[in-house]
């Protein structure tokens, strides 16, 4: 997995290189959403591919995680979507390695009854500081956490929080394909990195 260094038009606001691992969340990322769309787009984006994408463990995808980032020669920015986000956390409180920064999109609550079963150890969310720079890009109607819950996070993370309106899950779903935007806010946390 090493050698994943980004370079990219500054049309997109990223002019430099940049080391990006993927993290999608509960049942992966199908091909239209979002973070399948950047790392088709940039040859350099890396997938973080999970054993268990339908019954995930936080132990086992915290290690997974890990182990990606320590095969890594450089500090890594993560960019993680719904339990992605969550295990950015976990993996943190864990292991208290330094990276680059962190995208945050659509965190789910995983102590809501919203939040589908079948997961095991993502309960409780850690609410500790995070010590590189954060982004979190969330909804105001996401129906796997509430926008109260993701202020909390924010707060607890010590990331800046970026309200996006009624997105949903920010998802496929919710019309998120190749998603530019999200693009401009990895470029802003490149540059505090």
């Amino acid at each position: 997995m090493s050698g994943y260094i980004l370079r990219v038009e500054v049309t997109n606001g990223l002019s430099e290189s940049v080391r990006v691992l993927i993290l999608p969340g509960l049942y992966g990322s199908g091909p239209e959403h979002w973070q399948s769309h950047w790392e088709r787009q940039h040859t350099a984006f890396k997938r973080v591919e999970q054993a268990d994408w339908v019954t995930p463990n936080c132990e086992d995808w915290t290690a997974t995680l890990d182990a990606a980032i320590c095969e890594e020669n450089e500090p890594v920015i993560l960019v993680g979507h719904s339990l992605g986000s969550v295990t950015i956390a976990h993996w943190f409180q864990r292991y208290r390695r330094t990276i680059a920064g962190a995208l945050i999109v659509a965190p789910s609550d995983t102590e809501a009854a919203t939040f589908p079963s079948g997961t095991s150890g993502f309960a409780p969310i850690p609410l500790c500081r995070l010590p590189f720079p954060s982004i979190l890009i969330a909804s105001t109607i996401d129906p796997y956490v509430s926008f109260e819950r993701t202020r909390q996070f924010a707060t607890a993370w010590g990331s800046k929080l970026v309200a996006l309106g009624d997105q949903g899950h920010i998802s496929t779903a919710d019309g998120f394909g190749p998603w530019a935007e999200g693009l401009e806010y990895l470029a802003e946390l490149q540059e505090q990195s």
